[in-house]
Parts: structure tokens; C-alpha cells; sequence
């Protein structure tokens, strides 16, 4: 009879806090992206995500060693694929960063950098879902070289160079007004009838 009741109390305890859970997820303004995540959100979501991540890939230790061209291949492969969103210095300072929810994190944060190499890859290389970090992984991940790369860099982050900085934005992707540019002014060398580019100051 007391297991019962034990069974039965742990029971509404959970439909309790699933209720509540469910109340809080459906106020006004729960899916708005604009809101920024409470702490204690942020938390949550970060414990989980390590929960979530398999064992196998916490103990792992980075396969690919530093040198100083290995992070320059780092440097240029995240100013292609990542720097819309995380910045070049890795700060989320962009455009389209701080509109995600959650915002796009500093990859130079204690929270990002305290976090095992194996997870860090495994992030970059599964993304999370139901936020904006998409998968960056091909194949399988024992072949993603370019995922552990990346995470070399990311351990860079905190120390990376005014001159590093500058030289990524050689490799970030054109915006639209600079690809017309680019397209009018090819048209223009390559002798059509038109006039060049306008460049905006």
C-alpha cells in the first residue's frame, strides 16, 4: 500500500512539473526570438547538451596538432563557413548573431572554452538542434579533420591578433550589393556595354 502511494505521489509530482513546464512554454511571446533565454535557461540548455553528448566523444583528445599552418587553414575555413554568424574574432558580434535564440555565444566565454575538446568537436560536427548551429560534419566523424581544426582555433580565440582578424576578412563571403558589384564590374572588363560599378562610400 505505501509503495502505492509512493508510486502514485512521484507520479502527480511529475504531471505537476510537466504542467507547470507546459504553462510557462505557452505565455505570450514563448516562441519570439527576440527575448534573450534567462540564465537559468542557458544553464539548462547547456547541461543538457553535455548530457546529451556521448561519452565516447568527452574522453576524446583533438587528433590534429598545432601548427601554425594548421590555424591558418582554421582561420580561413572559419572566416568562409562560420564568421556570418560568430564574427571573426569569434565574438557573435554580427549582423545575424544576436537575433538567434539563443544569440550565437562568445566562443572566447569560460563557459565555451571550459568545455572538453571532444564536445566542442562534437557540436561543430552534429550542430543542436533547435537553435541556429547547423552540422558542419561530412562523413563520418573519425574523417572530419576540418571540424578538429576548428577546434584548435576556438582555443585560439581568446588570444587571436588584430592581424589575424584582418587578414579572415580576405575569406568571408560577399554580401549581396558586393557580389553585384563584383559581377557589374567582370561584365565591364570583360568589355559589355555597361558602366562600372558605383562604389558606396
Amino acid at each position: 500500500m505505501l509503495r502505492r502511494i509512493k508510486i502514485f505521489f512521484i507520479v502527480f509530482l511529475l504531471l505537476l512539473v510537466g504542467a507547470i513546464l507546459a504553462a510557462l512554454w505557452l505565455l505570450p511571446g514563448t516562441f519570439s526570438a527576440k527575448s534573450t533565454p534567462p540564465e537559468w535557461e542557458v544553464k539548462a540548455a547547456r547541461f543538457i547538451r553535455h548530457l546529451a553528448t556521448p561519452s565516447h566523444f568527452l574522453k576524446m583528445s583533438n587528433p590534429v596538432r598545432f601548427s601554425p599552418e594548421i590555424l591558418a587553414e582554421a582561420r580561413h575555413h572559419f572566416a568562409d563557413h562560420c564568421a556570418t554568424c560568430h564574427a571573426n574574432d569569434g565574438s557573435g558580434k554580427t549582423h545575424m548573431g544576436p537575433n538567434f535564440y539563443p544569440p550565437v555565444p562568445d566562443l572566447r566565454n569560460p563557459a565555451i572554452q571550459s568545455m572538453v575538446d571532444g564536445e566542442l568537436f562534437y557540436v561543430i560536427h552534429y550542430g543542436i538542434r533547435f537553435t541556429g548551429m547547423p552540422a558542419w560534419g561530412k562523413g563520418l566523424p573519425q574523417e572530419d579533420l576540418e571540424s578538429w581544426k576548428l577546434v584548435l582555433l576556438i582555443r585560439h580565440f581568446p588570444n587571436i591578433t588584430p592581424k589575424e582578424i584582418a587578414e579572415m576578412k580576405h575569406y568571408n563571403p560577399l554580401t549581396r550589393e558586393e557580389r553585384e558589384q563584383q559581377e557589374a564590374l567582370d561584365q565591364f572588363l570583360s568589355g559589355e556595354d555597361i558602366s562600372p560599378p558605383e562604389h558606396h562610400h
